[in-house]
């Protein structure tokens, strides 16, 4: 994709400006986000929508939890210089309700939205999968605690003692959730396998890697086989 000048652009006080995502084939308005620099930068470079997410203070890729990416065709700027325009190829749906465009209800006039907008075009408990959301939270956390450490936070310690540290850990609660799998006690193995789930969070915080990256790998092999296979 060709760049564009970024000097051109006026972003807002907080380092940000609204980009509207159109269906580059039948000009749908698909959905509203905020960009950056360094998302926007992202988004030249790769051709993929990279976002800014005011909520969680970090850049995300368009479909990095469901897959549902957007393929940029083209990349305008309005004639006040403070709003982006990009026309996209999308993946199944924009929002994250299921449906194809985040603009499915109408405030008016006060009539049927027609069906094709409100359609469900994916379940989004199976896709962000409710409690397991709890991941990404969790490792938000983990990565402020790395950027800036605490005293009293038990990650900050693990990140200042360093990944043989961190391996020790997951080793010793792999361990541990073995002995409660061989003691056959359920309360015991939700527990201590909560306890590897988290210190492999950390483990992947150690590595900048994101726990949307470990769940795009099982959804591209669990894409490769039939159920049946599993």
């Amino acid at each position: 994709m060709e760049r564009f000048d970024l000097t051109q652009i006026r972003f807002d006080e907080s380092g940000l400006i609204p980009a509207i995502v159109q269906d580059a084939e039948n000009g749908q308005v698909l959905t509203l986000a905020y960009m950056n620099t360094e998302s926007l930068r992202l988004t030249v470079e790769t051709g993929l929508t990279h976002f800014y997410s005011r909520s969680r203070q970090r850049i995300w890729q368009k479909g990095e939890e469901s897959g549902y990416i957007q393929r940029v065709h083209e990349i305008y700027f309005d004639c006040d210089e403070d709003t982006l325009l990009i026309k996209a190829e999308q993946v199944v749906a924009a929002c994250h309700t299921g449906r194809r465009s985040c603009f499915f209800r109408r405030l008016h006039p006060d009539a049927e939205v027609p069906e094709e907008l409100t359609r469900q075009q994916f379940d989004p408990e199976a896709i962000y999968g409710g409690s397991l959301a709890i991941l990404q939270q969790i490792f938000d956390v983990i990565k402020d605690r790395r950027a800036n450490p605490k005293a009293d936070s038990y990650v900050s310690g693990l990140f200042a003692k360093g990944q043989d540290q961190i391996l020790k850990k997951v080793g010793e609660e792999a361990t541990e959730l073995v002995v409660a799998s061989k003691n056959g006690t359920p309360d015991e193995i939700i527990y201590e396998a909560a306890d590897l789930w988290f210190h492999t969070i950390v483990l992947l915080g150690h590595h900048g890697i994101t726990p949307s990256e470990v769940a795009r790998e099982l959804r591209k092999r669990y894409g490769k086989k039939n159920k049946a296979e599993y």
